[in-house]
C-alpha cells in the first residue's frame, strides 16, 4: 500500500478528474463501458515514480443469462456433432467387424482401453494449454480459449450450455482427424484405439459439465460412473477451480493425481517460459500484466 504522504503527493501532482469534464453536458453519454483500473507499485518502502504503472483492462462484467443465445445449440453445432459421432461410429464398426473376422478380440479391446486412458491425459494437456496460453485472437482455438476464460469466471455456465453448443468444436476436430483414418485403415486394433479415444474426447466437455452438476439432478448412470471413478466427478474436479490451476484432466480425472503430484504442468510451464518467454496464466505474479477476478462459486450437491 502507498503511504499517506505518497498518496497526497500523487493526488497533488496528478489530480484525478472525471473523464467527462471536457465534454459538453448535452453531448455526454448516458452510460460508459465498464472498465477496471488497477494501480500497482513495485516497491512499497522506497517510492520510484518510474516504476509506477497503471493497467487498464476491459473485462466481461456480467455473466450470461440462462437463456443467452451463446449458450444455445445451433443447427451448425448439431451438424458438427452428428458428423463427429458418425466418424467415431464408423471407426468403432471397423474395429468390431475386423475383430470378428480375425477371431481376435483381446487386442482391439486392450487398444480401446488404452484409448480411454490416454484420452483423459490428452484432455488434460489440451485443457492446460487453452487455460494458460493464447487469447480470443489465436487461430483455430481462439473461441475455445475465450470460452475457457469465461468458464473460470462463471463456472456454473457450463451446466446451462446445451450439449451441441458445448461439444461442437471438439466434434469438428474429431471429424477432420478420424475420417481420414477410417478411409485409410482397416486394422481392428487401430480402430479399437482410435474410436475409443475419439469418443472420449468428443464427449469430454459433457463429462466436464456433469462434474459441475448437482448429483440429484444427474442421470443415475452418470452418478454411478462418477462414483466408480470412470467419469470425472465433482470431488475430483473442484480443485481446478480453487486457487492455482491444476487437475486439468476431464474424462475420468484418473491422471490428475499423477500430474499434480509430479508437478508435470509446472515443469512444462517453466520450460516454456525459459525457452520462449511464454508466461502462463496460472502464475500469480503480482508484477504480471495479467490479472483476473475469478468467481470460484461451485454448484455443490
Amino acid at each position: 500500500m502507498c503511504s499517506p504522504s505518497m498518496a497526497l503527493h500523487l493526488q497533488t501532482k496528478y489530480p484525478i478528474s472525471p473523464i467527462t469534464d471536457n465534454i459538453p453536458r448535452n453531448q455526454r453519454p448516458t452510460s460508459l463501458l465498464p472498465i477496471r483500473v488497477a494501480c500497482s507499485v513495485t516497491n512499497t518502502n522506497n517510492f520510484h515514480p518510474n516504476r509506477e504503472k497503471i493497467v487498464v483492462e476491459k473485462r466481461l462484467v456480467n455473466p450470461p443469462l440462462s437463456n443467452d443465445p451463446t449458450l444455445q445449440s445451433t443447427c451448425t453445432h448439431r451438424l458438427w456433432v452428428a458428423a463427429g459421432c458418425t466418424t467415431v461410429f464408423a471407426s468403432f464398426t471397423k474395429s468390431i467387424i475386423g475383430g470378428i473376422g480375425s477371431h481376435a478380440w483381446l487386442k482391439p479391446a486392450l487398444a480401446g482401453y488404452a484409448g480411454y486412458v490416454l484420452a483423459d491425459l490428452g484432455s488434460g494437456i489440451y485443457h492446460w494449454a487453452i487455460d494458460n496460453y493464447g487469447d480470443e485472437s489465436t487461430p483455430l482455438v481462439g473461441t475455445q480459449i475465450e470460452a475457457a476464460q469465461g468458464h473460470h469466471k462463471w463456472p456454473w455456465t457450463i451446466t446451462r450450455r446445451q450439449f451441441a453448443n458445448n461439444s461442437h468444436a471438439l466434434a469438428r476436430g474429431i471429424t477432420f482427424t478420424v475420417l481420414p483414418i477410417v478411409l485409410a485403415f482397416n486394422d481392428p486394433v487401430v480402430h479399437g484405439f482410435v474410436s475409443t479415444f475419439a469418443f472420449c474426447i468428443l464427449f469430454c466437455q459433457q463429462c466436464h459439465a456433469w462434474a459441475h452438476g448437482t448429483k440429484s439432478k444427474l442421470p443415475r448412470l452418470v452418478v454411478a460412473l462418477q462414483d466408480m471413478g470412470l467419469l470425472l466427478s465433482q470431488r475430483q474436479h473442484v480443485n481446478h477451480h480453487r486457487g492455482s490451476l491444476k487437475s486439468y484432466c476431464i474424462v475420468s480425472g484418473a491422471w490428475n493425481k499423477v500430474l499434480d503430484e509430479s508437478k508435470f504442468f509446472e515443469a512444462l510451464e517453466n520450460a516454456l517460459y525459459l525457452k520462449l518467454g511464454m508466461r502462463p496464466r496460472s502464475w500469480s505474479d503480482p508484477n504480471s500484466d495479467w490479472t483476473e477476478e475469478t468467481d470460484i462459486s461451485y454448484n455443490h450437491a
